[in-house]
């Protein structure tokens, strides 16, 4: 039995290994695959991180906030979903909460996130 979680886990960091580190209020480029009929394309998603559900977990989903012609949109993705080709952390944001549902209520400017200075 410890050989098939021993597996499990090994599984488990492989996939995690081969995406960044990032956390909320982070501004990402995410590289989705879509299908469509016989032909595969990748189409990327790039806003910003407003929440990572159940980390450290293989249910892990992050969402994704971008406005768009002045129009909010939100994407959910699983961490660990094979139609996710990449994702580019462009921006580290400087934020003190883990869940940052209060941009849906600002705009332009107020919107705004700071950038966190490396160390």
């Amino acid at each position: 039995m410890s050989d098939l979680i021993r597996f499990i886990e090994e599984e488990y960091t492989a996939n995690r290994s081969k995406f960044p580190s990032f956390q909320s209020g982070d501004t990402v480029n995410v590289h989705v695959k879509i299908k469509e009929g016989s032909k595969e394309r990748i189409q990327q998603f790039q806003g910003t991180v407003i929440q990572r559900k159940n980390p450290n977990s293989n249910g892990e989903t992050f969402t994704v906030r971008k406005v768009s012609n002045g129009i909010g949109i939100e994407r959910i993705f699983p961490l660990l979903s094979p139609n996710i080709d990449k994702i580019d952390v462009l921006r580290r944001g400087k934020v003190r909460r883990a869940r940052l549902f209060y941009l849906r209520g600002r705009q332009g400017k107020a919107a705004r996130i700071k950038e966190r200075l490396k160390k």
